[in-house]
């Protein structure tokens, strides 16, 4: 079973040989025909519509032929706001197809987020989808003097012209601009703003090399699955925003490169639906992802016979001592196969049946997260990246698996550790740097090394683990180094808590902001004849919340543990400002929120 070795390095070698992404884009979707390539559920519709390799490409084309109608000239950017469906991709190739510059912003954007982006990348045109989305983006366009041209994927009742129109006036063009003959590798492809969880993002110059040496270190990853012998049935399911670095580039670009298949979910609402209907193989998602699922998973638990619950138990037990090597017994063995059926296929069945990988990154994982799926026999594999690196750095192999590490070093990537441990990166996936900010820029790249702002170690197999962060670590007034996502993680992984946010920067210890998960806390509200409203205030509940809290310190070392703790009725999000789209907490706006109530926490 799997692809032999020669056609590997076959496949492997194609990615030396496109120019461009738009290059590889026409190769493989030319080499696609009418196979099936994308799959998208329309609004009111029950059942995904299909797009043929031949049907994108013909958009793609016209698209293009449209946007150098439009005026737009190599180099210019193009704003690129929308929610994950067909059109982003077409409109994102057709960008660079034309000559121009893809600049991805989130569909949460604000005018004021998009006001920033049109500004600070320069952009001339604007394509966005409908609805807010485009209220917001069009908004911001409107204001701006450099912005010559609008479109929109919807009808809307703006001045923007229609994508369907403008491919429709130009399906007669049936080859690729000549544009494409002068795109080089070394030419800018994108600019990818952060998230920021700190100050204004800030635009990373990707190339199309950058983007084609990240997707041909993720096939060499991906061949690892022996499961697989045929890349036209493997499905990814893209769920993660695609103007995100690690959903564009492992979501969007790698599947085309490969020749799969995408599946566009609908959102986090109906994801459990889109699972059983796309069946993916693949899937790509950010730690917070995981932790939701694996709360919700215990949550449903609870209303299960003793019987299944503690059948349960034992598979994830079982499956966690196989996943660390750990020797099992005869009966043990005997138990772990019927576990097998009884437990891990059902649980596998709810993510569509068909998983062979599902790969973590954006964040740092939790360990207990990870093993659980790992357990049940879901293959999860922790990886590590940034931005700035296009954006896949290390990650786990299925046959060399340890969650404590993002594994080893991808294919075509240099790593080293400075002298106080910070991860350094170098190779063809690096950023060009920032747009229009040279300081900072040279802070992080310093003689072709990306200086990442992670603290780091390699383990005897050369696989990477993240120790901490340097940016975020909290010095205490002891002068202890401590790292608030291992504390945060350790919270969040107990039922009752659903996000938290530590804080001691200079203080004799940590205290803490605790949103309870809601499910938890309506149930325990509703066993205790308690109101949802008044419930943050309840003695007996803010002592469940604090048993919890006892029980995360009894896994951490005395600096790390929480002294005392608020309680916050609004969650972070990514409407409020407080969570980035890709499900970081942004600590300094949250800090700044209560920093009135975290000082009232420390004696005066």
């Amino acid at each position: 079973m799997g692809i032999p070795s020669a056609e590997k390095t076959h496949l492997l070698s194609r990615y030396d040989s496109w120019s461009s992404i738009p290059a590889m884009a026409m190769d493989m979707l030319l080499r696609g025909g009418n196979k099936p390539f994308l799959w998208w559920k329309p609004d009111g519709k029950r059942e995904y519509e299909q797009f043929t390799h031949a049907q994108i490409r013909e958009l793609i084309l016209s698209l293009s032929h449209g946007l150098i109608a439009a005026g737009l000239k190599p180099g210019e950017r193009v704003v690129l706001a929308s929610e994950n469906r067909p059109e982003w991709l077409i409109s994102d190739i057709a960008i660079m197809l034309a000559g121009g510059v893809s600049v991805p912003a989130y569909a949460t954007n604000t005018e004021k987020d998009h006001t920033h982006i049109i500004t600070d990348s320069g952009a001339v045109g604007l394509i966005t989808s409908g609805g807010k989305v485009a209220e917001q983006a069009l908004a911001a366009a409107a204001v701006s003097d450099q912005v010559r041209f609008t479109i929109a994927f919807d009808r809307n009742n703006q001045d923007a012209q229609l994508l369907a129109e403008i491919c429709a006036r130009h399906k007669e063009n049936i080859d690729p601009p000549s544009t494409l003959n002068n795109i080089r590798r070394s030419d800018l492809s994108s600019l990818i703003y952060t998230s920021g969880t700190g100050g204004s993002p800030k635009g990373v110059m990707l190339s199309h090399r950058a983007i084609l040496a990240n997707c041909k270190s993720a096939l060499d990853l991906v061949f690892d699955l022996d499961e697989i012998d045929d890349l036209q049935n493997e499905c990814f399911l893209s769920f993660l925003p695609l103007s995100h670095a690690y959903e564009r580039t492992c979501g969007q670009f790698f599947p085309l490169s490969a020749g799969c298949q995408i599946y566009y979910a609908e959102g986090l609402d109906k994801l459990a639906a889109n699972l059983l209907e796309a069946k993916p193989t693949i899937m790509t998602a950010v730690p917070r992802l995981y932790e939701s699922l694996h709360a919700r998973i215990l949550q449903g638990l609870k209303k299960e016979s003793k019987l299944k619950q503690r059948l349960f138990q034992r598979a994830v037990h079982l499956g966690r001592k196989k996943v660390e090597n750990l020797p099992l017994s005869i009966l043990e063995k005997i138990e772990n196969f019927f576990l097998n059926k009884l437990v891990r296929k059902k649980v596998q069945g709810r993510f569509g049946g068909k998983l062979k990988a599902l790969i973590s990154g954006g964040a740092p994982l939790n360990y207990d997260v990870g093993i659980f799926f790992a357990g049940l026999g879901l293959r999860l594999l922790q990886g590590y990246g940034q931005t700035e690196a296009a954006p896949v750095i290390s990650c786990n192999r299925p046959g060399n698996l340890n969650l404590e590490t993002v594994g080893p070093k991808l294919l075509g990537v240099e790593l080293k550790l400075a002298s106080d441990g910070e991860i350094l990166v170098a190779g063809d996936l690096l950023m060009d740097g920032y747009w229009n900010r040279p300081a900072e820029t040279a802070e992080t790249i310093k003689d072709g090394w990306l200086y990442t702002g992670d603290i780091g170690e390699f383990d005897e197999l050369d696989r990477l683990k993240i120790t901490d962060r340097k940016k975020d670590l909290i010095v205490n007034a002891g002068g202890d180094n401590i790292s608030p996502q291992r504390v945060e993680g350790v919270l969040t992984l107990h039922e009752a808590i659903d996000q938290a946010m530590v804080f001691g920067d200079k203080k004799p210890h940590l205290v803490a902001l605790i949103n309870p998960a809601k499910d938890f806390a309506e149930l325990w509200a509703e066993s205790n004849g308690v109101s949802r409203d008044i419930l943050l205030a309840n003695d007996k509940f803010r002592q469940v919340i604090s048993e919890a809290v006892d029980e995360a310190n009894m896994q951490l070392s005395p600096i790390e543990r929480i002294r005392r703790f608020i309680l916050v009725n609004e969650a972070f999000t990514i409407e409020n400002g407080l969570l980035t789209p890709t499900m970081k907490i942004r600590r300094r706006f949250i800090t700044d929120l209560y920093r009135e109530q975290l000082e009232s926490l420390y004696p005066r």
